[in-house]
């Protein structure tokens, strides 16, 4: 095959794609469905409560590194969404990645105020990240899995999803540490 018409059966291949996943919305998880006010509330409400809680003092070093979660978890997530190991199975609209609520909102806001308790109460967050990350895991994504708006495939699971919530989170932590670091000596 050659390079064009590789790419002319991308586009077409693409095309067919979005346009099943757009009528699997309209069937599955419109807004006339109660997954759909499911996936809304935990895109809205962590941020309602982030407006109430966060510490204006600091807003910018955890807003840094509640955006270095995002971050992470939105890209790792069209991975495993592309390669079907992860699948959020019923989301906001086709036209966003489908754990928009999760990746942009919920996980963020959560390792974000635990980093935002960490650091004003002089607490571990490297040791407090293991419980927060284990309660989404094995709680939260537990629960989304029963309930099906979640699928693990080709082996994954609940403790790789553990993992990778750590792995995020010190990542991120680490980065953020590093940015304060250089911000310090300027």
């Amino acid at each position: 095959m050659s390079y064009k018409e590789y790419w002319d059966q991308i586009f077409k291949q693409n095309k067919d794609m979005n346009s099943l996943i757009t009528s699997y919305w309209h069937d599955y998880s419109n807004m006339g469905t109660w997954q759909f006010w499911l996936v809304i509330s935990l895109l809205v409400l962590p941020l309602i409560l982030l407006y109430f809680t966060v510490d204006r003092r600091r807003i910018f070093e955890v807003f840094f590194f509640g955006y270095t979660v995002h971050i992470l978890w939105a890209y790792l997530d069209i991975f495993l969404q592309r390669y079907s190991f992860f699948v959020h199975t019923y989301f906001f609209t086709p036209i966003f990645p489908h754990a928009l609520n999760m990746t942009a909102s919920a996980l963020p806001v959560g390792f974000l105020l635990l980093y935002q308790y960490c650091l004003n109460h002089k607490k571990n967050f490297l040791v407090y990240t293991l419980f927060l990350s284990a309660v989404f895991a094995f709680g939260f994504a537990t629960i989304e899995a029963l309930i099906g708006m979640l699928e693990f495939n080709k082996g994954m699971n609940q403790f790789y999803l553990f993992l990778i919530d750590v792995g995020i989170a010190y990542a991120a932590y680490f980065l953020t540490k590093f940015v304060k670091k250089i911000r310090r000596n300027e």
